[in-house]
């Protein structure tokens, strides 16, 4: 049965309709009711009360969770089990970042003692190049890496990247060190990622499970012929390895079969950041300590959302509150809104991880949904957000927004004669954002301003704009960690309750299937100018005719 029949489900409904008569500037006042709508693990904290919500709603937020079955399909997921249901296989990525005591077995293996083993061996491999053991073809030390990979191979390790790059330890563990990722099949981003570098001392990592990746396999093709130009043949083997489950292409392809490091089917790529999808091209760049942190803080959350209860566990009250949002006030999107320049490639990767996993029109029973499921993610730091799409967040459509900041910058910086810190500058933007976006501004208190009655309507704000407000003690390993732990958990608690599947991502086949007929078409036609485009409707044979012309 749909949950969308449930008796909780209907009674959400209802309490909808009344909560759309009620203001956030109504209930933000109320002490209690921010008190009670707040919770806090090791050092995150979050504070709910500005959703479009009372305690009720989520004691009935509560009561869907246990209608959809939650707890149970939360301890399946952590017990191994194939809820991945169309590719029969379990969903393991907590797995990465377990305690090293840790036993959790498929299938009578214990895969935490596979993921150490695979961290260990990239610890060795990173010590020797970053120790100088391993060098290039040339005998010079490799200190460029090159990640070439693409979706969850790429999104995931670069927002973690970037949210290290400023990192005092990080950054000086990585003096001298350059890391690119390479990632769109466009010949641009071949260019960039390799503008300035130099050959000998440039390492490619390439990464793709079944090394057949057709973006992925195209690009690592180019960077070998650029190795190799001027390195000669011998270059594949000392300045490229893999992380690949497929050996024998990764032999086929001229490198070191003792150079790739693998994973496993149980981990879809936009939750691989932690397997050596990510801590290879990461480690080799800042050292594996930092990403041991990492691993630690994401392994805080991974335990704090398998055993805190409803009314305290993060990722759920995240999950639970996007449920209410889009399935039951209608708002299809969320801002995702750090106020750290340092995730700036937050949104992008958590874009991925929600869009890709509960973009479903079925439930896991092939059935048609009868509601829209998953969110539209978008973002951007603050405060480059506030110049750029702001205006349409607080007076234009109502889109549900997470603010994310910090009580201390990863730079701290002050300006003589201005009376706070930059840091301080920043965060004052971050603490009133949600307050106007939940308050607004009347019409009543424009005139008492003094604001002429002809601008009075364009100067209006609604308010009644939820938002959620997540502040940690500073972004370093650790709460990147913590971050990318809550907001895939967040995810997972989403489908659940939805009961979709959220660890397949079928819908990115379709446009690859139709590629390869436009691919063979393209190279027929640039082999023989004369050949005829069939095969496609008319608007894109007429589009392929002109950019073959």
């Amino acid at each position: 049965m749909s949950i969308a029949r449930s008796e909780a489900w209907k009674k959400l409904a209802a309490h909808a309709r009344v909560m759309r008569k009620r203001h956030l500037r109504d209930l933000l006042p109320d002490a209690a009711r921010a008190r009670a709508m707040c919770a806090e693990h090791d050092g995150v904290f979050l504070d709910y009360s500005r959703q479009l919500a009372t305690p009720e709603t989520l004691r009935l937020l509560v009561a869907l969770a246990r209608s959809a079955r939650l707890a149970e399909k939360i301890e399946g997921m952590y017990a191994g089990e194939c809820i991945n249901a169309t590719e029969d296989r379990p969903v393991l990525h907590h797995a990465l970042r377990a305690a090293e005591d840790e036993v959790i077995e498929v299938d009578g293996a214990d895969v935490v003692r596979q993921v150490y083993g695979v961290q260990h061996a990239v610890h060795r491999f990173v010590e020797r190049v970053r120790d100088g053991e391993f060098l290039g073809a040339t005998g010079r030390r490799l200190t460029n890496v090159v990640a070439i990979g693409i979706g969850g191979s790429y999104l995931g390790p670069e927002f973690v990247a970037e949210s290290l790059a400023t990192d005092p330890e990080c950054r000086a563990a990585a003096a001298g060190r350059t890391l690119r990722f390479l990632a769109n099949v466009d010949p641009i981003d071949t260019a960039r990622a390799l503008a300035g570098l130099m050959p000998e001392r440039t390492l490619a990592v390439i990464v793709s499970k079944t090394f057949t990746t057709a973006e992925t396999m195209l690009n690592a093709r180019a960077v070998r012929a650029w190795l190799q130009r001027s390195l000669g043949q011998q270059a594949t083997a000392r300045h490229m390895v893999a992380v690949s489950t497929n050996a024998a292409a990764v032999a086929q392809f001229g490198l070191d079969p003792d150079n790739m490091f693998g994973f496993w089917d149980w981990v879809g790529g936009r939750y691989s950041v932690c397997s050596a999808v990510g801590l290879v091209p990461l480690a080799l760049h800042y050292g594996f300590a930092p990403l041991a942190r990492f691993l630690a803080g994401a392994r805080s959350m991974d335990r704090h959302f398998f055993s805190a209860g409803y009314a305290r566990n993060l990722p759920m009250l995240l999950a639970l509150f996007g449920v209410w949002n889009s399935s039951f006030l209608g708002f299809p999107a969320r801002a995702l809104l750090p106020y750290c320049q340092a995730l700036h490639r937050f949104a992008a990767h958590v874009q991925q991880v929600d869009m890709e996993s509960n973009g479903k029109g079925v439930a896991l029973d092939g059935k048609r949904l009868p509601f829209a499921a998953g969110e539209i993610d978008f973002g951007e730091p603050g405060t480059n957000g506030q110049h750029s799409f702001y205006q349409l967040l607080h007076q234009g459509r109502t889109v549900p927004a997470d603010f994310i900041g910090f009580r201390r910058s990863q730079q701290p910086l002050e300006v003589e004669s201005h009376p706070v810190s930059n840091h301080d500058e920043l965060m004052a933007n971050f603490f009133a954002q949600p307050d106007a976006l939940a308050c607004g501004r009347t019409a009543e208190e424009c005139a008492a301003a003094g604001i002429p009655a002809r601008l009075i309507p364009h100067k209006v704000f609604p308010g009644n704009r939820p938002s959620n407000v997540l502040l940690l003690p500073v972004l370093d390993p650790y709460t990147t960690g913590q971050l990318l732990a809550l907001y895939e958990h967040r995810t997972a608690v989403q489908g659940f309750i939805w009961d979709v599947n959220s660890f397949d991502q079928m819908g990115v086949e379709l446009g690859k299937t139709l590629a390869l007929r436009v691919r063979e078409q393209i190279a027929r036609s640039r082999s023989d100018p004369d050949a005829r485009i069939k095969g496609f409707n008319p608007a894109t044979s007429a589009l392929l005719k002109r950019y073959l012309s």
